[in-house]
């Protein structure tokens, strides 16, 4: 189904037969009365069931290909991270672009991911005992049309704030035995900056005693909308090191459209408040926000590079379940979408950014990707242990996944918190018990 929902071809009566012949595989497809045959093998050494999904995608990939005309800049690959199959075909071989080739993977993108992995060196470990903190505070100001995270506008679930804070601080005091090698904290949302300074330094206070070691410290301030003076100084003051600028857009008309109550000049007035504090920025844009021309797109890219973050993110829009925009929108083609991306990877290379991370989504638009790019020496740890999997992270609040790498044994265990605030505080206590039994084997 991944293969099947990149070209948007759920309507399609699709006919699969399988045989292996040897080191061969032969995967016969039909649609109606035509019928596509191919033969394939692989160039990497991965377990057998593995080969013949790869090459029964492959085939997928090269019939609806064929059939739709149209070759997609990924291929038939459907994971959301492909530097890590990358650096699995590092393992083994001396280049991966001869396994992306063969994937249908095009060149543009093989040598974007060869850019992120030199993007990743010195910051880039599988070590036993790493470990990140993620503290979720899932609160908004207001929800956008495109988010599908369990959210609403922080003055509908503000009487959960006392009871959540709560369970925060004993899921931190839970957290830090588990701890050996801690790399990176960060607080993420929602939108962290929609609490209170008060509320806000109650978070910080319970993470202080897990970051001992000065590592890096990333706040996802969020919106403009909610910053203040107070909250950047209570950020300096607990060590904050990093924070994040999400401006999606800088065209005043998307961000109307897309349910922001902000505009444009306020970004920059963030900008201009958080200055005085040193702390790296990063800054969110979106290609593709429905109704958004690409000379507007080109526009927020400018704006942003003229800002001087450290970092830029740019995203795909993403079609998810549970967004409004999904349920607004039944199909969205690839539009300008290709236009804007590759005029952002022009852009923002000229402007002395490198990509460090990537990473794709299902329902994504156009079946490309989010590229985190930054100035030289401005990686962050977290974004880099996160996308590669090659770090624990134990996580805690709302929405929050936990993982545990077992790296000698190439598996990952996890275990996912309640979406819903009144659930998860209700199973607060059994998650801590979990994390702990975890950790401790």
């Amino acid at each position: 189904m991944d293969v099947v929902r990149l070209f948007s071809a759920e309507d399609l009566e699709i006919a699969h037969e399988f045989d292996g012949e040897g080191a061969y595989f032969c995967n016969t497809f039909r649609i109606g009365v035509q019928e596509y045959v191919y033969r394939d093998t692989s160039l990497a050494p991965i377990a057998y069931k593995s080969l013949i999904k790869r090459t029964a995608k492959l085939s997928l990939y090269k019939l609806l290909s064929e059939f739709y005309r149209k070759k997609l800049p990924w291929g038939s690959l459907t994971g959301i991270r492909p530097t890590r199959l990358a650096y699995q075909e590092l393992e083994w071989a001396e280049d991966f672009a001869p396994l992306f080739r063969e994937l249908g993977v095009s060149e543009e993108n093989i040598g974007l991911v060869k850019r992120v992995i030199a993007g990743q060196r010195g910051i880039y470990s599988r070590k036993d005992g790493n470990c990140d903190l993620f503290v979720s505070l899932p609160f908004c100001p207001t929800k956008c049309v495109y988010c599908s995270f369990v959210t609403a506008p922080i003055e509908k679930t503000r009487q959960y704030l006392p009871d959540y804070l709560a369970a925060l601080r004993a899921e931190l005091v839970a957290a830090k035995p588990l701890i050996k090698n801690l790399r990176s904290v960060y607080v993420g949302g929602g939108t962290p900056f929609a609490l209170s300074a008060a509320e806000l330094k109650e978070v910080f206070e319970a993470i202080a005693p897990l970051r001992n070691n000065g590592c890096e410290f990333t706040v996802e301030a969020g919106r403009p909308d909610v910053f203040t003076e107070e909250k950047l100084r209570l950020c300096k003051d607990y060590g904050v090191t990093r924070i994040c600028i999400n401006a999606q857009s800088f065209s005043d008309r998307t961000l109307r459209a897309i349910g922001r109550s902000h505009t444009a000049a306020q970004v920059e007035e963030a900008f201009a408040l958080a200055a005085p504090y040193n702390f790296t920025v990063n800054c969110d844009l979106i290609a593709g926000l429905t109704g958004e021309s690409a000379e507007e797109f080109y526009a927020s890219v400018e704006k942003a590079i003229s800002l001087k973050p450290e970092n830029i993110t740019v995203h795909t829009l993403c079609l998810k379940k549970g967004s409004r925009l999904k349920e607004e929108v039944a199909a969205l083609g690839d539009g300008d979408l290709p236009d804007m991306i590759a005029y952002s990877r022009r852009a923002l290379t000229e402007a002395g950014y490198e990509p460090y991370y990537l990473y794709r989504q299902k329902y994504m638009a156009g079946a490309h990707e989010n590229v985190g790019w930054t100035k030289p020496g401005f990686a962050s740890v977290y974004n880099v242990d996160v996308m590669e999997e090659s770090a624990d992270n134990l996580a805690v609040g709302a929405n929050a996944i936990t993982k545990k790498i077992f790296t000698g044994e190439g598996r990952i265990e996890r275990i996912g918190s309640p979406k819903d605030i009144p659930t998860y505080l209700n199973k607060v206590r059994a998650l801590i018990e979990e994390k702990n039994a975890l950790f401790e084997s």
